[in-house]
Order: structure tokens, then C-alpha cells, then sequence
């Protein structure tokens, strides 16, 4: 039974009236956006949108010109060392002889002198279990195939318990097979971990999103880009290779303020 009560979720990230811009190229102009803990965020935008840039200001990489950026409000172990990234090219040395295991182990590392302990171990084993890369443990990363070597960076990210997740152009050169193992670890995750997806694809995402962030737009004058909240809708006719056949399109004709987020939800 659902009581008429309201519970407030913290938030995870909160941009406001942010701008910045690389020297004289102004690149983002007044964003204001905030994603609840738990909430599963597509970043939508076309290459060169300022994407990347929103995910430097959120790992720390890049400082805004002016506004705020704040993450964790009300979550108190919460801290940017709870942020788990997995990038859309790693790069690496074929000939470094590293198993899988290994790899998913650096997830643990807050810095090269301390020891893995057995809760680090108890991670690792559980963050391969929920990627569905278990049977890959001992196999050399460099033997793996794209779409493997992606699931085993998802792996790494979450063996760091991340608060929040971001993975950015996650589905790009990824098998069918991986695709959908990874839609389905990604489902597990909805409403415990936040989430945040980049990807260029305008018109349709995962079913699992709760709203999405597209970027790129620019400003009623005409000379910066800003981000524009949207809300997505059932689309029953995506064929089964995207998303699994679990696909939302983007509803672009419609524009949401900050404060008309789902920032409630009801206690069961």
C-alpha cells in the first residue's frame, strides 16, 4: 500500500549557474541541473556539445568560470573518491602481462602504498559477479575482446562502491551479447547507485532512464551552449539490437525546469 508521505532523496550532483569556457571560447553558459542518489541519467549531445566538458567539471579535471558544482548533498561519506569512471577508449599496453582480476583490482587503489585487504578482495569478487565476468578472471585483459574489455573496466569502476557511476559512450563497438549483459548489470544498479550515461544519440535511450540531460542547445542569445532537461516516453518500435529492444525516446518538444524534476518519491 503506498501512504500519501513523501521522503526527499539527497542529491548527487548539482550544477549551478555554471559556465565555463576554454579561453575565449565559451563552451556552457548558466547550466542548472541536479540528479537525485539513485537517479539513472542519459547525457545526450552531438560530438563537440560540451559532453566531455561536463564530465572534467564533475571529475574535477576542469574548475567552472563561475557558478557551483556540488556533489553528495546529505550523503555524508560521500566524496569524489566515491565516483566510479569508465572512459569510452582506455588505452593500454598489449604487451603488459595483466589478468583480468588484476585489472578490476585497481579499483581498490586509493594509492599505490597500501595493502588489498580481504573487504577489497570480497569487492573485486562481487564486482566481477555483478558484471558477468567471472568465468574471465584469469585470462589475459589483452586477449579479451572489445565489448569484454569494456565490461571489465565497468567491473573495475564499481569494485570502487562507487556513489556515482559515469560511463561515458558505454554501447560504442560493443557485441550484442555484451551490450545486453551490461544493460542487465546496469539494471541492477537503478535506485542504488546514480548513474549517468553519455551517449550521442539524440533521439532514443535506455528504458531505464529517468530523464535526460541534452546538451549542446544553445542560449536565447545565440552564442553559448546550455543543457536542457527532457523526459522520455515508451517507444515500441526500436528494434531488439538497441538497448536490448528496451529503448525511450527522447522527448525533445519538451522542456523541463530544474524544479520540475521527479524530486520526490513516495514511500511504500
Amino acid at each position: 500500500m503506498i501512504a500519501d508521505n513523501k521522503i526527499k532523496r539527497p542529491v548527487a550532483v548539482r550544477f549551478k549557474d555554471v559556465s565555463f569556457s576554454y579561453g575565449p571560447m565559451q563552451v556552457l553558459t548558466d547550466v542548472n541541473f541536479h540528479i537525485h542518489h539513485g537517479d539513472f541519467i542519459a547525457l545526450v549531445g552531438p560530438n563537440g556539445s560540451g559532453k566531455t566538458t561536463i564530465l572534467k567539471l564533475l571529475l574535477n579535471l576542469e574548475k567552472p568560470d563561475s557558478g557551483r558544482i556540488t556533489l553528495f548533498e546529505g550523503i555524508p561519506s560521500g566524496s569524489r573518491d566515491h565516483i566510479g569512471y569508465v572512459p569510452q577508449h582506455a588505452d593500454y599496453d598489449s604487451a603488459f602481462p595483466i589478468t583480468v582480476r588484476e585489472v578490476v583490482r585497481m579499483g581498490r587503489l586509493k594509492s599505490l602504498s597500501r595493502r588489498f585487504s580481504r573487504d577489497d578482495e570480497k569487492s573485486v569478487l562481487e564486482a566481477m559477479n555483478l558484471s558477468g565476468i567471472s568465468d574471465l578472471a584469469g585470462r589475459s585483459y589483452s586477449a579479451l575482446s572489445g565489448g569484454e574489455r569494456r565490461r571489465v573496466m565497468v567491473a573495475r569502476a564499481l569494485a570502487s562502491s562507487p556513489l556515482l557511476l559515469i560511463l561515458d559512450e558505454p554501447y560504442a563497438n560493443m557485441d550484442m551479447e555484451s551490450e545486453d549483459r551490461l544493460y542487465k548489470t546496469l539494471e541492477t544498479l537503478k535506485g542504488n547507485t546514480t548513474v549517468i550515461i553519455v551517449t550521442h544519440d539524440p533521439a532514443f535511450v535506455s528504458s531505464l532512464t529517468d530523464m535526460v540531460l541534452c546538451v549542446g542547445e544553445q542560449t536565447a542569445a545565440g552564442c553559448a551552449r546550455t543543457v536542457v532537461l527532457h523526459r522520455t516516453e515508451p517507444s515500441s518500435d526500436t528494434p531488439y539490437t538497441l538497448y536490448g529492444g528496451k529503448a525511450a525516446r527522447v522527448r525533445h518538444n519538451e522542456k523541463l525546469t530544474d524544479a520540475s524534476c521527479c524530486q520526490e518519491v513516495k514511500k511504500k
